[in-house]
């Protein structure tokens, strides 16, 4: 695993909607950005022994930097994102978020039991980059489902992948749609009522 640099994006929102929030939230996206285990080497058919060496290293980095400036007791939402550059397959990007090798070392150590949001793209060097969140633990939450937008200038490089996990301390701020669990109740009572 050749990582050129590890990227730290902080941002705390304290104003939304021109009303204050009533307890500002704070969203952390860490990323690294790698050399492409699959560069150079034309179309491989088989991923997994690149995975299973480089996906648990990058998550347990990436995991450790975060959980150091977010305690997970803090966490609410989270997600992960990987975007490989122009000469890589959106594959490759995949290969290294979409394992749980990856995915468990940072879930667990939040404490989340849902799975993690994610985005997996091909995106040239500079380009802006979303990281989708969602509540760690109720998936049909919807005050938390949260994106972190960043960029990094030089990177992805076209033979390398970018990889990125982010976690917020909250929802959105001043949120107020109806969680998905209330649209299945208030779909159902409708449904049960017009049948009879």
């Amino acid at each position: 695993m050749e990582i050129r640099k590890i990227c730290t994006f902080i941002e705390e929102v304290l104003i939304e909607g021109g009303k204050a929030a009533g307890k500002p939230v704070t969203i952390i996206v860490v990323a690294a950005v790698l050399k492409n285990p699959w560069a150079g080497r034309g179309f491989v058919e088989n991923l997994r022994p690149e995975i299973l060496d480089v996906a648990p290293r990058v998550g347990a980095e990436l995991t450790q930097r975060l959980i150091a400036l977010m305690p997970p007791g803090e966490i609410e939402s989270y997600g992960k994102a990987a975007a490989v550059g122009v000469n890589g397959e959106i594959e490759h990007a995949s290969a290294l978020i979409h394992t749980l090798r990856f995915g468990n070392l940072f879930r667990d150590a939040v404490g989340g039991t849902t799975y993690l949001e994610f985005c997996n793209t091909r995106n040239a060097a500079g380009a802006l980059m979303s990281l989708p969140m969602m509540h760690k633990s109720e998936n049909g939450r919807r005050s938390h489902f949260l994106t972190a937008n960043f960029q990094i200038a030089d990177a992805p490089g076209a033979d390398e992948v970018l990889v990125a996990i982010g976690a917020a301390n909250g929802g959105r701020v001043h949120a107020r749609i109806a969680d998905r669990f209330q649209d299945v109740a208030e779909m159902e009572a409708e449904n049960g009522s017009s049948r009879s």
